[in-house]
């Protein structure tokens, strides 16, 4: 059971990166690019939940559904994984838009 999180986390990644090469949206379009913006967006989520742990406000949760893997004091691994996923999510889903967008206009 403590192994569910981590896979379901990795399994719906993979199903992102499914998309994103399919349609080249964000990773397959500017790899590059891309990965530095994920990176950042991941840092910065990162600090945002060390500040928060800090700050007694965040906290590791349910243990029985984590591997034990802490990177951190209250910061398991998982939740690096869940901000890599959020920041895939936002960056797909802003290409996927833009794509939609982009056939929908008339031909000049």
């Amino acid at each position: 059971m403590s192994w569910l999180y981590l896979v379901g986390l990795s399994v719906s990644i993979g199903g992102l990166l499914l998309i994103d090469a399919r349609y080249t949206l964000f990773l397959f379009a500017a790899p590059r690019r891309a990965a530095l913006v994920l990176g950042l967006g991941v840092a910065g989520f990162l600090a945002w939940d060390l500040l928060g742990i800090g700050a007694g406000i965040f906290f590791e949760g349910n243990r029985g559904l984590l591997i034990g893997v802490e990177l951190a004091p209250q910061l398991p691994l998982e939740e690096v994984l869940f901000l890599v996923l959020l920041c895939e999510t936002t960056m797909v889903a802003a290409g996927l838009a833009r794509l939609v967008l982009e056939r929908r206009r008339p031909p000049c």
